[in-house]
């Protein structure tokens, strides 16, 4: 079990949570926290105006709600804001999202009541998954739709995912004797008021995207392999001189890869040597082109934004973002914005250029590996079997690179696209739900295209029938895929093939880590 409470969640507590399923402790003492925040909201708010208990929402705060309906205003708000559309988030998505929100609760400055945080621990304990649909926050009043649709479920009704199928939650929680929350104060606001979808979502992104640079540094090594490249511009002298971490991350993680390769070259023997110099034009290239040479450069800074992203996630991941804030340390009550995404939304449009970045890289290298004019080594896309009459990777190659402008398109930011709405009280806004699922479909795009590059590598490989010279790690890989993906000489359809490679590349541990 991960325990929830008093220490913060790291992004490998929450992966261990979200992606390989563990299952949620409550710390006690945390709870007892919990417990005394409602009982001073209970006390506190007698004979009081408090936003969200007794008065409208947004720009309807001016209207008191009589004591009668205290109650029935958190119905109402959860019910007349599940009104998302589009697709379904997927189950590990929601499960994201559960995390963040119960994460967010434990902090004990929400006025929640502590059957909310139980009942939010028994459904990630047992899988039970919101139906949240794709559209609908803005991301200022945090992630209002996404959340209501997580309320909904939490008054047991709406619908859940649950072992791949969907079911109303009452039949769900009635199977494993579930209760459905009862609102006592606030917990409506409490639980649409956050941005715990668009964390939840964001943390997931990154996971992902920390393992598609470590393909991407492992296939840049291996594509230098095939070639036969010099070994300098991934040397210690070189990149130290250079004072970024990720650069210098990449570097060290490249010569970790290749060194015990036997296919790299060094300079000094070959270019620097006065026998090889008695000629007017080298046939060898002097230099690589940039999208094997400038790796480091390239991909340093993805994973500088990586690391970045990561610490301003975690941070919200251990936040107090719903409004007010319920403090009962200081005793008052505290009205502002901590719902507002802009952290969030702005890291991942960050992430989002930096994943298209890295997908072009890699079609480059694609590229490189299918253009025989480029790298005058290899037969045209790659073909190991009649030219003319056979393809290779020539089809594949279209849908790598129509992939690649998709991402492009997509990278446009969502934090600078703020349209005003709630008869302007929500007068800018960070768009950070939109701005993380479109990481996210960026992401799922680059693990395609990785998919192709791959396969293409593996190609080479047979081709130039290097695999005893290669790096251990390199050969290790060969080993892994080829019984998913086989050698291919002959034409015939590859997509469900592909498609296997896409799914081992987002699902299996990583050969190696880039730290």
């Amino acid at each position: 079990m991960i325990r929830i409470g008093q220490s913060t969640l790291s992004l490998e507590d929450f992966a261990e949570l979200v992606v390989k399923h563990k299952e949620v402790a409550l710390d006690k003492a945390a709870m007892d926290k919990v417990k005394a925040n409602f009982e001073f909201l209970k006390k506190f708010s007698s004979n009081k105006l408090i936003y969200g208990i007794n008065t409208g929402f947004g720009p309807m705060a001016q209207y008191k709600v009589s004591e009668e309906n205290i109650l029935q205003l958190q119905y109402n708000l959860i019910r007349s804001h599940s009104s998302g559309s589009g697709k379904l988030m997927p189950p590990q998505l929601s499960r994201a999202l559960m995390v963040a929100r119960l994460n967010s609760f434990m902090q004990a400055y929400s006025g929640v009541h502590s059957e909310v945080i139980e009942l939010l621990q028994a459904m990630i304990n047992h899988d039970i998954c919101p139906c949240i649909y794709e559209h609908g926050g803005v991301g200022a009043s945090g992630d209002l739709v996404q959340l209501a649709h997580l309320g909904l479920v939490l008054i047991g009704e709406g619908e859940v995912q649950f072992e791949g199928g969907v079911y109303p939650t009452i039949e769900i929680f009635n199977r494993f004797n579930i209760k459905p929350l009862s609102i006592h104060i606030r917990e409506g606001l409490a639980i649409i008021n956050g941005t715990s979808a668009m964390t939840g979502i964001g943390l997931i992104n990154i996971i992902q995207a920390k393992k598609l640079l470590n393909w991407a540094v492992l296939f840049s090594a291996m594509i230098n392999e095939v070639v036969q490249a010099f070994d300098d511009h991934y040397s210690h002298e070189l990149n130290i001189v250079k004072h970024h971490k990720g650069q210098n991350a990449v570097a060290t993680t490249m010569r970790d890869i290749l060194k015990d390769s036997k296919m790299i070259r060094d300079r000094s023997e070959h270019l620097y040597n006065p026998d090889n110099l008695d000629q007017e034009v080298f046939e060898d290239k002097v230099q690589e082109y940039y999208s094997l040479r400038c790796v480091t450069q390239v991909l340093g800074p993805i994973y500088d934004t990586i690391a970045q992203a990561e610490n301003v996630l975690v941070n919200e991941l251990n936040s107090v973002n719903d409004n007010p804030v319920i403090d009962h340390v200081n005793h008052n009550i505290f009205h502002g914005g901590n719902f507002h995404g802009d952290y969030v939304s702005l890291e991942m449009d960050k992430l989002k250029i930096a994943i298209t970045k890295l997908s072009m890289l890699c079609e480059r290298q694609l590229n490189y590996l299918l253009n025989n004019k480029l790298n005058q080594k290899l037969p045209p896309f790659v073909n190991l079997g009649v030219l003319g009459f056979n393809f290779g990777m020539q089809g594949m190659q279209f849908t790598a690179t129509s992939t690649v402008a998709e991402n492009q398109t997509m990278s446009f930011p969502m934090y600078v696209h703020s349209i005003p709405n709630n008869n302007d009280n929500q007068d800018i806004v960070s768009m950070g739900c939109n701005a993380a699922l479109m990481t996210k479909r960026v992401i799922d795009n680059s693990f395609e295209v990785l998919a192709i590059h791959l396969v293409t590598i593996l190609q080479a490989i047979d081709y130039i029938e290097c695999h005893d010279r290669l790096a251990s790690v390199s050969m290790s890989l060969y080993d892994r895929v080829r019984p998913i993906f086989p050698k291919f000489v002959e034409d015939k359809a590859r997509y469900k093939e592909m498609a296997l490679v896409k799914d081992f590349l987002e699902n299996s541990d990583n050969f190696i880590s880039v730290k």
